[in-house]
C-alpha cells in the first residue's frame, strides 16, 4: 500500500511457498488429495495409496514418513536416478512400501472432489500412463517470498535471505533481521521458525 511506517527494527518472516506443478487440476484439487506437506496431512491418507513427485531428499523424507499411514507409496520422479543423498536413497530402498515409477512427469490429476487417479507421461518414450492413488504429495522445493526484498536487503541465488554472521538472524542492513523459512533452506518448517523468530526477536 502506500502507507509508510516507520521503525528501529524489521523482522522478515514472510517465509517460502512450494512449488507446484502447475496443473489446473492440482490447483482444484489442493487440499482435497493434493498436498505439499507429508507432516502436516499424512495422517488423512491412512491405509490409501499415494503418489509423491519429486526425487531430492525432501521428496524421499516425505515418502518414508508417509509410509507409516499409506499402504504403499509410489515416488515419481523425472529421471532415472534420484538425487536425494546416499542415505536416503538407501533408505528408500529398502522400504517395501516404497515404489518408483522412473522417467515420469505428472500430466494430471483426476479425481471428483478428491484424488484418485495421477495421469503420467514417460520423458523416454512419450507413452501415458495412470496411476490410482488416493493422495499426491507435491515436492519439488520451496521458493522464498523475498521478492518484495530484491535489491534491499542481500539475497543468495535462490532468492533465500543471507544471513552474514552464522548464527546470527541478522542481514546485510543493520537493523533487519530475518527469521524461519525465508532465510533456511535446509531444516525449514515451524521448528525453526519459532527458534530463529525468538532470535531474530
Amino acid at each position: 500500500g502506500s502507507t509508510e511506517y516507520r521503525s528501529e527494527a524489521l523482522i522478515i518472516s514472510t517465509g517460502a511457498s512450494a512449488r507446484m506443478l502447475g496443473l489446473p487440476s492440482e490447483e482444484r484439487l489442493l487440499g482435497h488429495g493434493v498436498s505439499t506437506c507429508a507432516t502436516c496431512d499424512g495422517f488423512f491418507f491412512r491405509e490409501k495409496d499415494i503418489a509423491v513427485v519429486g526425487g531430492g531428499d525432501s521428496a524421499i523424507e516425505e515418502a518414508l514418513f508417509l509410509t507409516k499411514f499409506a499402504n504403499e507409496v509410489t515416488v515419481i520422479h523425472r529421471r532415472d536416478e534420484l538425487r536425494a543423498s546416499k542415505i536416503m536413497q538407501d533408505r528408500a530402498f529398502a522400504n517395501p512400501k516404497i515404489a518408483f515409477k522412473w522417467n515420469s512427469v505428472v500430466t494430471d490429476v483426476g479425481g471428483d472432489g478428491t484424488v484418485d487417479v495421477v495421469r503420467l507421461r514417460d520423458t523416454l518414450t512419450d507413452d501415458a500412463s495412470e496411476l490410482d492413488v488416493g493422495g499426491l504429495f507435491v515436492a519439488i522445493g520451496h521458493d522464498p517470498n523475498t521478492k518484495l526484498f530484491d535489491g534491499q536487503v542481500d539475497l543468495d541465488e535462490n532468492g533465500y535471505v543471507v544471513l552474514p554472521h552464522p548464527g546470527s538472524t541478522a542481514t546485510s542492513v543493520q537493523g533487519v533481521f530475518a527469521a524461519g523459512d525465508v532465510a533456511d533452506h535446509v531444516f525449514r518448517q515451524a521448528v525453526t521458525a519459532a527458534g530463529t523468530g525468538c532470535m531474530a526477536a
